[in-house]
């Protein structure tokens, strides 16, 4: 019974992640090949994922990379104003993280070691670090 209880809350939590990144996918205009990558995730099990009654769970790799992600979407919002805070994503990068890069393509390139940084690079603009 106890270990039932410990995964309520974990199957909880990444039902909101998992809802959480579909909004921002959608918000950052993802395709459903950027969307699978960042999440670790086949386009098919991502498209399972974003349905409601999506019975699969996270890995931990899964999970971090959308908090990450998440974070960075609520950083990014409070840094930029609108429409830059949603295209920022997809633009082309010169800052020392991205090397010209779009940030979605170096994040999807990078996996989860470049998500925390790319997340990390944004926080220290938004504080003026």
């Amino acid at each position: 019974m106890e270990s039932a209880v410990r995964e309520r809350p974990a199957v909880a939590v990444q039902a909101v992640a998992l809802k959480a990144f579909g909004a921002i996918a959608a918000a950052w205009s993802l395709t459903v090949r950027e969307a699978a990558a960042l999440a670790d995730m086949s386009e098919s099990t991502w498209k399972r994922a974003k349905k409601q009654d999506f019975a699969g769970e996270l890995t931990k790799d899964q999970t971090l990379r959308l908090s990450a992600l998440v974070g960075l979407f609520k950083a990014l919002e409070l840094f930029f104003d609108a429409p830059i805070s949603r295209q920022w994503v997809k633009l082309p990068n010169g800052g020392p993280e991205f090397d010209g890069q779009r940030p979605v393509d170096a994040m999807i390139q990078g996996g989860l070691p470049k998500i925390l940084s790319v997340r990390g690079y944004v926080d220290a603009l938004r504080g003026g670090v």
